[in-house]
This record gives structure tokens, C-alpha cells and sequence, in this order.
């Protein structure tokens, strides 16, 4: 096999301050729409969205120290990680970067309700000074401490997710075409893991293939370690391990990357190890996978509600409904997001209804393999809702060894 070398996708196409613009707006239009005075945002990702400065993601998933206040109109003030106020200069959707107040009791010890007590005051006199007689503050999530002493400032506070996840629902042409690149990006990364691919490798040295394109183009992180092999593949949701991968097993995965500019690859392959001929069984959960991601990507059309394009979804077959995946398709940007769809089965237990937009992605799920089977397949397709249909991001090939 010849050297790799590795595809530096133009980025220059991006209009980032028009991007950050736009997702700013977004996010401020859902606020008014709901009547609400602005919102405190904490989730790193959401907070990456509202204002496109990031720092640390994956470490303030945990810690909470970093956050937002974006009133529905006036300044946006951000709070960083101590010396970290630098981080935001030059972007325009920041007005103003103070010292971040962190709601841990690792940070504060015994202060920390103290601590948590000076920042509920500093949140609530930017939401005073900001939403006028408003009384309703968004938070998409706060520590307990934070919450309890917001509490006693005397402001109704609502939760925050329903503004940011419809807001994040609907892409412009800047996001789609980042999105765009992330998806190629990952399907190098594929590429590299599918030609590394033989019998001797382990889970995480073929895994691994795709965390260093990602990482070489300037991507993020990968959310999951959703690769499998063999009898490992089923049920699903089996993570990445050190076993070995032996000839004639199928290796399942999900790509699960937060690639360049943050957007999400939401894309899921099946391969085969070795050279020889598939078994029918194989080629069996891998043909019924492949019809149902074919039968929902065409059925997938803007103005459908969700519980219509649940019902109309592809009927999988008792044998595999026991270990189905838990969404027929599912909302991707900057993560999996907003909305859920799930099978029709689960509709009045899980399900929520609302209108497929055009604009929104999706990636439309299958995993198929039975409890008492030894293997299972898992297929994915990333799409963008059009006017008249929808576009496939991907166009990574299915395996042709393995459809009957």
C-alpha cells in the first residue's frame, strides 16, 4: 500500500462572522418567540453556537466554567475560564468577556455557595439591566447551587433547551457547506480505516484512523467509541476495544465526529474483514439495513409532521424490533440534535411531534440484529431537507460484497 497523503478542504469558503451572525439571530428569534428575557447558556456546545467562541469544549462539558448571558436584545456578555478573555477577541457576537464565576465545589470548596450566591447576583443585575419587565430568564442547564441561589433573586426561570434547539434546527448555506467538509473529512478518515482494514487489527487501532484525519483537518473530537466486530456488533452500542479483528467478521461503526468548525458527522458503515465470500446470514442483515436507510431517505420530505413520517417509516421485521435503534432519524449540527424521531411503535410513550423543515438535517438510522443472532449491521446517511426532497451529504459506498 503507497503513502496516504492526507486532503486539505478549502475552508475559505466558510463566511464565519456571517455563520455567527446568523446563529446569534436564531437563537435570539426563538427567545422573543417564546416570550422570554434572554438566557444563560452553559453547555459548551450550545455555547459555541450562540456565539461561535470556544475554549476547552470537552472540559466544560464537565466543569462549569464558562457560560453566557444573551438578553433577546441588547449586549452579550460572556464569561470565560480565568485569563482566557483573550480567547474572544475580534469576534463580533461578544460584547463584553468578564471572569467566569466556577459552580464546583472542586473550584470553591466550602465557598461555594457563597460563590454561587455572587453569581446569581451578577446574572440576575445583567438580566434586570437587559430585559426591562421581563421576568422569564432561559438557562439550558445550571449546576444545582447556581440554580437554588438564582432562585432567591426573585426571577421566573424557564428552561433553555426548547430556544436553542430549534434555533440550532434550521441551517444557512454557511453551515451546510462547514457541514459539508466535516462529512468529507470523515469520510477520509472511513477511507484510511477501510484500507487498514484486516484480519489482526484491533478495534482501536482501525478507530483510531478516523480521530487522526479529523484531528489533522483541524476537527475536534469524536463523541462516541461506537466500533465493533464480530459478535461484538450485537446488541448495539457496544464501545471500541483493544480486540482483535479476525477474517469473515463484520465491523460495525458510527462516526459520531465533531469535525471542522464544530459540525457533526453523523455517518454509519458496515464493513467486512478479509478477502473471502460473506455468509448468507451476512449478506441478510446487511441487505434489510440497506433497505430501510433507502426506503426513509425517500420517503423523507419537507412539511411531513414527524409522527407521519414515523408512521410511514420502513416496518422493520419483529425479529429485529427488540434491538432496534431508538430513532428512525434524528436532527445533526453542531451534535445529534433537535428533533428525535422514533419508531411508530414508540410514538405515544417517547415520541413528540412537529414539522420536517427544509433546511433541517438528518440522519436517518438502522441497526439490525437479532437477539438470538450472532452479528448485527449498522447503516446511517446524513441529509439535507430541500425544497423538493433531500440531499445526501455523503457519498461514501455501501459494500458491494455484502448486498444479495
Amino acid at each position: 500500500m503507497g503513502k496516504l497523503t492526507s486532503i486539505r478542504h478549502d475552508k475559505t469558503q466558510i463566511d464565519i462572522v456571517k455563520m455567527r451572525q446568523y446563529r446569534l439571530g436564531r437563537v435570539r428569534e426563538q427567545l422573543k418567540k417564546l416570550g422570554y428575557g434572554g438566557i444563560v447558556i452553559f453547555d459548551p456546545v450550545n455555547l459555541r453556537y450562540a456565539t461561535g467562541s470556544r475554549n476547552m469544549q470537552v472540559f466544560m462539558l464537565r466543569n462549569p466554567a464558562r457560560y453566557a448571558f444573551i438578553p433577546t436584545e441588547g449586549p452579550v456578555t460572556l464569561f470565560d475560564f480565568p485569563n482566557c478573555e483573550h480567547l474572544s477577541e475580534g469576534i463580533e457576537t461578544i460584547d463584553e468577556v468578564r471572569p467566569a464565576i466556577t459552580l464546583s465545589y472542586v473550584a470553591s470548596g466550602e465557598n461555594l455557595y457563597d460563590n454561587a450566591g455572587e453569581w446569581a447576583k451578577e446574572i440576575a443585575d445583567l438580566f434586570r439591566t437587559h430585559a426591562g419587565e421581563n421576568e422569564k430568564l432561559a438557562i439550558d442547564y445550571v449546576p444545582s447551587v447556581g440554580a437554588i441561589e438564582l432562585a432567591k433573586e426573585g426571577i421566573e426561570i424557564v428552561d433553555g433547551q426548547e430556544p436553542i434547539e430549534h434555533a440550532r434546527s434550521i441551517k444557512n448555506d454557511q453551515e451546510i457547506q462547514a457541514m459539508k467538509i466535516s462529512v468529507k473529512t470523515a469520510e477520509e478518515g472511513m477511507i484510511r480505516m477501510q484500507q487498514a482494514l484486516e484480519p489482526g487489527i484491533t478495534e482501536n487501532e482501525l478507530w483510531s484512523h478516523l480521530h487522526t484525519v479529523n484531528i489533522s483537518q483541524g476537527g475536534d473530537y469524536v463523541e462516541t467509541r461506537l466500533l465493533s466486530s464480530g459478535n461484538r456488533t450485537n446488541p448495539w452500542f457496544q464501545e471500541c476495544s483493544d480486540k482483535v479483528i479476525n477474517d469473515g467478521e463484520l465491523v460495525a461503526f458510527d462516526t459520531d465526529m465533531n469535525g471542522p468548525f464544530g459540525y457533526f458527522t453523523d455517518i454509519s458503515r458496515t464493513f467486512y474483514c478479509g478477502n473471502g465470500e460473506p455468509t448468507d446470514e451476512q449478506k441478510r442483515l446487511y441487505q434489510t439495513a440497506y433497505e430501510q436507510i433507502q426506503y426513509n431517505t425517500d420517503l423523507l420530505k419537507p412539511g411531513m409532521s414527524f409522527r407521519e413520517y414515523a408512521e410511514k417509516s420502513w416496518q422493520i421485521p419483529d425479529e429485529f424490533f427488540p434491538n432496534r435503534y431508538f430513532t428512525v432519524a434524528h436532527g445533526t449540527g453542531l451534535s445529534g440534535e433537535y428533533p428525535y424521531i422514533v419508531y411508530p411503535q414508540d410514538f405515544e410513550e417517547k415520541g413528540y411531534d412537529g414539522v420536517i423543515q427544509p433546511n433541517m438535517v438528518l440522519s436517518v438510522e438502522s441497526y439490525i440484529g437479532s437477539p438470538s443472532g450472532k452479528e448485527g449491521v449498522k447503516l446511517e446517511e446524513q441529509l439535507l431537507v430541500t425544497e423538493d426532497g433531500v440531499e445526501n451529504f455523503s457519498d461514501f459506498p455501501f459494500e458491494k460484497k455484502l448486498l444479495r
